[in-house]
């Protein structure tokens, strides 16, 4: 079955950085769409990058552009976030998503079928 596991998660203070690693299993990336979403309690759950599957266009919440990276590894089945210059805001729990979607339809959770569990990100002093 289809499976995403996250990684990489952690304790940062303001301006550091940090690399989530996302593996996938059951399914191969070459025909999907995968991105990664952050949530706190109380809150929506936004996109924060993707990648389409229709022609590997990227895309980034306003928030984070500049500043994060989405990357995937085909070979590896293994997409990865690099988080450069975090914020407090940036805080959350981040999922890891997978999907059909084309173009930047990626960017809503409505478009992804298989889901990570999850991994806390936490920017602070």
């Amino acid at each position: 079955q289809a499976q995403l596991v996250e990684s990489g998660g952690g304790l940062v203070q303001p301006g550091g950085s940090l690399r989530l690693s996302c593996a996938a299993s059951g399914f191969s990336l070459d025909y999907s769409a995968i991105g990664w979403f952050r949530q706190v309690p109380g809150k929506e759950r936004e996109g924060v990058s993707c990648i389409s599957s229709s022609d590997g266009s990227r895309y980034y919440a306003n928030s984070v552009k500049g500043r994060f990276t989405i990357s995937r590894d085909n070979a590896k089945d293994t997409v990865y976030l690099q988080m450069n210059r975090l914020r407090p805001e940036d805080t959350g729990v981040y999922y890891c998503a997978a999907g059909r979607a084309s173009g930047s339809y990626c960017r809503n959770s409505y478009a992804m079928d298989y889901w990570g569990k999850g991994i806390l990100v936490t920017v602070s002093s």
